[in-house]
């Protein structure tokens, strides 16, 4: 196990390692200039210059790479170019609905996904197997902004059971607070979750008929246990392996993607922040959210690996 860990811990940092390199040296070719923007277009170039070697940007590309990833080391990401403030307050700010969005999200999707993969595959080729498949299908053809809009116009406009949009924080953390966050998530995070949802169901199924169709289910079967003993006891384990792997990815996605639903419902997340900073030519910021978002990646893919070795033993024998 200790082996196991090591050579996942190695292939982790060396691709955070990778990462970064890719990251700094994209955002380096670029067109445009920070300083002239931030300047305007009718600055001088001495005030642009003066600017630029304020900001840093005059020094060669290897010498801020060091500095950038010094910085990151002892958890320092700059001051941003374009609002004069602490990238990692800004980022943290965003961090703190983003993160629960996606949670709630793949909480969402992954409920939706076990229940309908599951029951569809119990009833294979049955009206309850055509009905979840043409649901899924559907799942998977609606754009999932189009659907936001439609959540917008049935629970915000027409029942008003939830705001439109916008997003008031987690205030003092009590529990009454708390909740009144989580429902201004409900709707982006269930937008997100159909498709995704959709998706996972249709590789539920199939995992699970493929685990069904082996030796030892139709040994278990024979010997008199019931469908649904078989199914809990025998077959799901084996057959999470896959769903995992699509669960990892999913949840990756989840943190990187959800700028269009954020526009959508007007929520502060972290992909409009990147956008803005876009936009702001501000890379110091959208740097280090790439980087960020990168390295929650690396480590859903980590958490997924170990997951492997724990759902199926024969993964952790195999690296050994």
């Amino acid at each position: 196990m200790a082996l196991f860990l090591l050579k996942r811990l190695l292939t982790l940092l060396l691709t955070l390692l990778g990462t970064s390199l890719v990251v700094f040296g994209v955002l380096e070719v670029l067109p445009g200039n920070a300083a002239q923007i931030l300047m305007g277009p009718d600055a001088s170039p001495e005030a642009v210059q003066a600017l630029a070697a304020k900001l840093g940007l005059d020094q060669s590309a290897h010498v801020r790479y060091f500095q950038w990833i010094g910085g990151l080391l002892q958890g320092d990401m700059g001051i941003s170019y374009s609002y004069s403030t602490p990238v990692a307050e800004m980022v943290w700010e965003r961090m703190t609905l983003t993160v629960p969005l996606a949670v709630l999200a793949m909480t969402l999707t992954a409920v939706i996904a076990l229940s309908a993969g599951i029951y569809a595959a119990s009833r294979h080729n049955r009206l309850g197997d055509v009905g979840v498949m043409t649901a899924s299908q559907l799942g998977i053809a609606i754009p999932n902004f189009w659907f936001a809009i439609l959540l917008i116009l049935l629970f915000s406009v027409k029942l008003q059971w939830f705001s439109a949009g916008g997003f008031d924080g987690w205030g003092d953390g009590t529990p009454a607070e708390l909740w009144a966050g989580v429902q201004d998530l409900w709707l982006p995070a269930l937008s997100l979750a159909v498709v995704q949802g959709a998706i996972l169901a249709r590789i539920t199924r199939s995992a699970v008929l493929e685990v069904m169709r082996e030796d030892y289910v139709r040994t278990a079967r024979a010997k008199g246990l019931s469908q649904r003993a078989a199914l809990w006891w025998h077959v799901l384990r084996n057959a999470m392996i896959p769903v995992v792997t699509v669960m990892g990815l999913q949840f990756a996605e989840l943190l990187a993607g959800t700028i269009v639903v954020e526009s959508v419902f007007y929520l502060p997340g972290l992909g409009r922040l990147i956008f803005q900073s876009i936009s702001n030519r501000d890379v110091i910021v959208v740097r280090n959210c790439v980087m960020l978002l990168a390295a929650m990646v690396v480590i859903v893919n980590f958490v997924v690996d170990l997951l492997y070795a724990a759902i199926d033993p024969r993964v952790k024998a195999s690296d050994v």
